[in-house]
């Protein structure tokens, strides 16, 4: 990595938490600046401005996010093992999530919705990403005689985000985080009794 490089991928850094925690509206210069320690101009110097900043620590967060999931995938799982994991992913991860900030696709998700189309568009990237993994994890299982063969992959895996994302919503809005385990039950009961054969 170039000098350059390093200190983007530092302000990324530093401001990752920050961002999911005060959204893009809420996060001032001054705040990047405070957190990075550096000048306003050292930050412009390396982005084009704050919108160019929001987007590439909204990918960082995205992407720590997606690793975090994939980690706890094993190729040797079965279908139900596979979406359990995701699952569990979420029920053991409580805590990190929440003393970031919560779900950056979430949180990001609400704030750009009307307001800011170059986030949107990364946020409907990361949706469908979310759900074709899942699709494929269904599919896998449909090919495997593991699931049964009249289920649509792409349906269960948007019900599927719903819950998840639905549940974080509501959880972190009450500080109950059985609002999300309540989700995570009912999908494992949808696995159970609808998808597995």
């Amino acid at each position: 990595m170039s000098k350059a490089e390093k200190t983007r991928q530092f302000i990324i850094e530093s401001t990752a938490e920050l961002f999911n925690k005060k959204g893009y509206a809420g996060t001032s210069l001054s705040d990047i600046s405070e957190a990075t320690g550096l000048t306003k101009g050292s930050i412009y110097g390396n982005f084009e401005n704050k919108d160019e900043v929001a987007k590439e620590v909204y990918l960082y967060n995205a992407r720590l996010l997606q690793a975090g999931v994939a980690n706890d995938l094993n190729p040797e799982m079965t279908s139900r093992e596979k979406l359990m994991a995701l699952l569990n992913h979420y029920r053991n991860s409580w805590d990190a999530h929440f003393s970031r900030g919560g779900c950056p696709i979430m949180n990001t998700a609400i704030e750009s919705d009307d307001t800011m189309p170059f986030l949107k568009t990364e946020v409907k990237k990361s949706f469908k990403a979310w759900s074709d993994k899942i699709a494929r994890i269904i599919d896998e299982g449909k090919s495997k005689n593991e699931i049964l063969e009249t289920i649509n992959p792409s349906d269960y895996s948007y019900l599927f985000i719903m819950l998840i994302e639905g549940g974080i919503l509501i959880s972190k809005t009450t500080d109950d985080r059985n609002h999300l385990f309540n989700a995570l039950d009912r999908i494992t009961k949808i696995i159970d009794t609808e998808l597995i054969k």
